[in-house]
């Protein structure tokens, strides 16, 4: 039989972990090709490669062409590939799993169609926001109160330490510079937090629409994740961003977004999160024994999965 043609896969036991990533690349205005294993972006100071296998999420910003053997390699290698605006407000794809195993997508389903249990993994969330208090009684409303307290003071609180002028958060998707500079800053950080929560949320296997506090929207559950981390996050950068009058707001608040995350603590974080949320009784590793194995079973109503590509002819 002849070889299927093209570039072979990347081999799933050979790409680096979610956790051990770089967070996020932002390209814009140059050519996006494939040379080997790696990423390639050519513009008229030269070609800069950089290691798909090792890429969170690539960011594709204005004036970028990407080649169909770029794409295929970012897919491969699990990496996110992020179409993005001039200002970064939209999404458009992603790569495959870093994993062939199910588990823990089966496990979000559960959880998110249970009433009970999407409750509780929603106080768990909020829970993070609010060490050393007990939110175990507390309905959504309440909770939805208390994080609209919290983040409020947040605002206040960092307006009050950079002197920025602060009222609320505004801002038009259609329009980005029709905001004041820290609504700009704060959609530019939030857009680049999303990219890279997404990347881990595919990477592991997870449904990003399937939100536990968000509903209704294809990036549900990666709106949920990214609450979590705002606050030291994006707000700080934002206000520091506007508090210094910067020229290019979006450029200089995507490096200062990526300089937050590139000592690699925050993904190793982000995913530990998204295990202790969806399996906190269980110690799963990122690729568990059964990660690399590419079965497929058959689902039996008596609770039970049989073996795939067999025959059970009566």
């Amino acid at each position: 039989m002849p070889e299927i043609p093209g570039a072979k896969p990347v081999p799933l036991p050979q790409l680096t972990r979610a956790a051990d990533r770089l967070t996020f690349v932002y390209l814009e205005h140059c050519v996006v090709h494939r040379d080997a294993n790696a990423i390639t972006a050519r513009d008229a100071r030269g070609t800069v490669h950089i290691p798909a296998a090792t890429l969170g999420a690539l960011l594709l910003g204005p004036g970028t062409s990407v080649s169909q053997q770029a794409m295929v390699l970012l897919a491969e290698s699990g990496s996110t590939a992020v179409w993005v605006g001039e200002h970064g407000v939209r999404y458009y794809a992603h790569g495959r799993t870093l994993t062939q195993s199910s588990r823990l997508l089966e496990r979000q389903a559960e959880l998110v169609t249970n009433r009970n249990s999407r409750l509780r993994v929603a106080r768990q969330m909020y829970a993070m926001r609010f060490p050393g208090e007990d939110v175990s009684g507390l309905t959504m409303q309440q909770l939805r109160g208390r994080e609209g307290a919290r983040v409020r003071r947040l605002y206040r609180s960092h307006a009050e330490r950079t002197g920025v002028e602060w009222d609320r958060r505004d801002y038009d998707t259609t329009d980005f510079e029709g905001g004041s500079p820290v609504n700009q800053a704060l959609s530019a950080a939030n857009t680049s937090l999303y990219g890279v929560v997404h990347a881990v949320i595919v990477a592991l296997g997870c449904a990003p629409g399937l939100g536990f506090v968000h509903t209704g929207h294809i990036r549900s559950f990666v709106y949920d994740i990214a609450d979590l981390y705002k606050a030291d996050i994006t707000l700080p950068i934002a206000f520091d961003i506007a508090a210094r009058g910067a020229s290019d707001i979006g450029a200089e608040t995507r490096r200062a977004v990526r300089d937050a995350m590139k000592d690699g603590k925050f993904l190793e974080t982000c995913v530990r999160d998204i295990q202790t949320l969806l399996t906190p009784d269980e110690d799963i590793e990122e690729y568990g024994p059964e990660s690399f194995e590419d079965v497929v079973m058959l689902w039996d109503y008596n609770g039970r999965n049989v073996a795939g590509g067999v025959s059970y002819e009566e």
